[in-house]
């Protein structure tokens, strides 16, 4: 069975990262855009952060551009306005394509094991992937889910 820490994705700096760093933890992975409607939800999910990774929760951050290219600029621009409009904290990986024939594998894996073989794609920046202590994905959230309401779900995780 697949799961979360058998996959290596790149960190913002390019170099590969083993995503085995977090067995043992509760993730939340999310598709990120820093000109979208949505991209206030960078509080809500700082404020997770804060008040849940020391029990062993994590949020993985990948910037993607696919969506009306909301996710313009480098690695920089991007940590840049994350940390002035949102003092993010949480771990940012680079750019990702999470739809279509150069999707990640990552988020191959993760829309199937949210909703079958075929995967549902991702609808909008934002959409939200809840994965258990074991890395296995237990639920998924769309863009428009506000952060506010995954509290709960990760409570009983942790």
């Amino acid at each position: 069975m697949t799961k979360l820490s058998d996959f290596t994705v790149k960190a913002q700096d390019g170099q590969s990262l083993s995503l085995e760093r977090y067995l043992g933890k509760v993730v939340l992975i999310v598709n990120t855009a820093t000109a979208c409607g949505l991209t206030p939800q960078y509080q809500g999910l700082q404020e997770l952060y804060d008040d849940y990774q020391e029990k062993g929760f994590e949020i993985l951050d990948f910037p993607c551009n696919q969506f009306m290219n909301q996710a313009p600029g480098t690695a920089e621009d991007i940590n840049a306005f994350c940390s002035l409009h949102y003092q993010t904290s949480f771990p940012r990986l680079a750019k990702i394509k999470v739809n279509g024939k150069e999707a990640d594998p990552l988020f191959q894996w993760l829309k199937e094991e949210a909703s079958g073989p075929l995967g549902k794609p991702i609808e909008w920046n934002f959409v939200k992937f809840l994965l258990n202590r074991e890395g296995q994905v237990v639920k998924r959230f769309s863009a428009k889910t506000e952060v506010a309401e995954l509290v709960s779900h990760i409570e009983h995780l942790l």
